[in-house]
């Protein structure tokens, strides 16, 4: 898996660029609704007002699992 996702400080990272804050709020609230759903919770952040930051860990286990693999292969299917 990669499509852009970097590991780093045990997590899964990626930050995605959209036309403007409404598409990237957009994007956001769906990433919202997959981490629902999977039960699974990255930091999201937006930046520059049109760049939307991902960062995924399992915490209890202190390092990436299959359980951000999937979400971030979820994420990449908007």
């Amino acid at each position: 898996m990669n499509n852009n996702w970097t590991e780093e400080n045990n997590a899964l990272q990626k930050t995605f660029e959209f036309k403007d804050f409404k598409e990237a709020l957009a994007f956001v609230n769906r990433v919202g609704e997959i981490a629902e759903r999977l039960q699974h919770h990255p930091d999201v952040g937006i930046k520059d007002y049109k760049k939307v930051f991902i960062s995924t860990t399992t915490h209890e286990a202190g390092e990436v699992t299959g359980k951000d693999r999937e979400l971030a292969a979820e994420i990449d299917k908007i």
